[in-house]
């Protein structure tokens, strides 16, 4: 016959006690020893990045705003439906250009070397990468992470625009806007501005056409509105060029950043 024989369980635990090299006393409970908790480990800090503000000269005269629309040519293909627009109603803008996009839109190029009355062409970089001397992400994109690739972004942008036939640049705008104090002061010494803003028109091309539409219009006198020329396929486009009429309808100057004066923050004009 098999004999059944029941272990008590204060028992047990003394065996599995015995087995760590602890043994409880008869009327002690049994107690786990807590897991050790390891401190997370410190981040090493990345750098400091701004993102620099820029506003224009006031008009002076009042109820009479002035205004500097810039946009943005990161890469992709020309948004006609805000060239068209600043074409047909002779609106001054300035247009930061990539050696990438330049590569690929030949035609909108002719466009703007036709009309050199209206369009200022600024430097946008070579491959639209941001301007920080360290490693870093920005929205996901890898920055040029030492002083030799920024200046490679900065020369390489200015080198495309010249073997286009365009004047030599003198603003720089990095992708994403955002710097760290020392790559400012190296592109500085390098012989630019660096372009800031003081009105998000398109949050990046991503909002919608309404919202873009109302933050562009809300521009008041000395505002810089960034925008982007390079994203056809996106509502924020549609917002772009209804915002322009509205503030034509409201008698507003439009300028380019080589007309007037102007102050950046951050030493990025000065």
């Amino acid at each position: 016959m098999n004999r059944i024989f029941l272990i008590p369980a204060l028992l047990v635990a003394s065996v599995s006690a015995a087995s760590a090299g602890v043994l409880p006393s008869a009327d002690a409970p049994v107690v786990s020893t807590p897991a050790k908790i390891t401190p997370p480990s410190k981040k090493t800090a990345g750098p400091k990045l701004v993102e620099p503000h820029l506003r224009i000269a006031s008009s002076g005269i009042k109820g009479h705003a002035r205004v500097a629309l810039t946009f943005d040519a990161c890469m992709g293909k020309a948004d006609d439906r805000i060239l068209s627009v600043l074409v047909r109603e002779r609106i001054p803008a300035t247009i930061f250009v990539t050696a990438r996009w330049l590569k690929h839109n030949p035609q909108a190029l002719q466009v703007f070397l036709q009309n050199q009355d209206l369009f200022e062409l600024e430097n946008h970089g070579q491959n639209h990468i941001p301007a920080v001397d360290t490693p870093v992400s920005i929205y996901g994109i890898a920055s040029a992470g030492s002083p030799e690739a920024v200046r490679q972004e900065v020369q390489g942008g200015a080198d495309a625009m010249l073997a286009a036939g365009i004047a030599q640049p003198r603003w720089f705008r990095g992708s994403t806007a955002k710097y760290d104090l020392s790559s400012i002061a190296q592109i500085r010494e390098m012989g630019y501005r660096i372009a800031g803003y003081s009105v998000n028109g398109d949050g990046g091309s991503l909002l919608g056409a309404a919202v873009t539409e109302k933050r562009i219009a809300s521009a008041r006198d000395g505002d810089v509105v960034i925008s982007h020329i390079n994203q056809p396929t996106h509502a924020a486009g549609e917002g772009v060029a209804r915002a322009i009429l509205d503030l034509k309808a409201k008698g507003v100057e439009f300028v380019r950043l080589q007309d007037v004066e102007d102050m950046g923050d951050d030493q990025t004009t000065q």
